[in-house]
């Protein structure tokens, strides 16, 4: 008799029908993800170890659908979720609500509203800033380097087309002095140029004629382009010993301090020739710009 009303019971039908399954009850927990402590709580009808009737509830519903019965019955003779609930909360349920959802979305909003107003104050003054800085400052490109007494003599023989023998030549004569290279110039039809980095004054053209020719074969770098091409040579100490534009047809010589650092502007159109043998180019070469660096 007492084992009937043991099965009447919520537990007692949970365990009878899980029994009559063949299911262990750590099985049936494992299914169910629960723990079997709480389930073996459930069917010996052990309420008061459950977290309230609402889990109760849930927990009978869980097992009734992993056992395919029907949880009518079941729930009928289970504590009702609502009575219980309501005790534990009967206490607060005249408490004042407020609705602070109104204030906190004016905070951010305020706060989202002051940030746009300091990026956007940030971006005028740097714009204001920029507007009002020297042009200079905004260029640049290389300025003109000065002459220094103490950098090494460095010259350049341009434009190598023959030249009459009866035509006298223009020539510079690079001596110790910080005023740039001067020319003196004669007529005739194909004058031959030597340009100096630093120098002084040229002497008498006659007196050059046969120096310019020694000074282009001496020099240990030659530049010579089929087109325009734009060159810029720097000795070991990183003055810039040439930075311009190479004419066609032109030859360059020039002389430093190793180790020399070229960059040339048209690669493809510009040969190089160091002490006396070819540089290639393409070393070191990107986009049709070769930087390179010799010793």
């Amino acid at each position: 008799m007492s084992s009937e009303r043991t099965t009447l019971t919520a537990g007692g039908l949970l365990r009878a029908a899980r029994e009559k399954q063949g299911l262990h009850i750590a099985a049936l927990a494992a299914s169910i993800k629960v723990a079997p402590r709480k389930l073996d709580a459930l069917e010996n009808d052990r309420w008061d170890e459950l977290s309230g009737a609402i889990f109760t509830r849930a927990l009978a519903q869980s097992v009734c659908r992993a056992l395919r019965v029907d949880a009518t019955p079941i729930l009928a003779l289970l504590p009702p979720a609502k009575a219980v609930d309501l005790d534990h909360v009967s206490g607060r349920l005249n408490a004042p609500f407020r609705d602070r959802t109104a204030r906190e979305e004016g905070a951010l909003a305020a706060i989202a509203q002051r940030s746009l107003l300091w990026a956007g104050g940030v971006l005028l003054v740097a714009a204001v800033v920029t507007f009002l800085l020297p042009t200079s400052w905004l260029q640049f490109e290389r300025a003109p380097v000065a002459a220094d007494p103490a950098a090494p003599v460095v010259a350049a023989v341009v434009n190598t087309a023959p030249t009459p023998a009866s035509a006298p030549a223009l020539a510079a004569v690079s001596t110790p002095a910080p005023t740039p290279a001067a020319s003196a110039s004669a007529p005739g039809p194909a004058p031959a140029l030597v340009e100096v980095t630093h120098g002084a004054p040229a002497a008498a053209p006659s007196a050059q004629a046969a120096s310019t020719a020694s000074a282009a074969a001496a020099a240990a770098l030659q530049l010579s382009a089929t087109d325009v091409s734009w060159v810029e040579v720097r000795d070991g100490a990183g003055r810039i010993l040439l930075s311009r534009n190479v004419q066609r047809g032109e030859t360059i010589g020039v002389d430093g301090a190793a180790p020399l650092r070229l960059t040339i502007g048209n690669a493809a159109v510009t040969r190089v020739v160091f002490r006396g043998k070819p540089v290639d180019v393409t070393t070191g070469q990107r986009d049709n710009v070769a930087r390179l660096e010799l010793n």
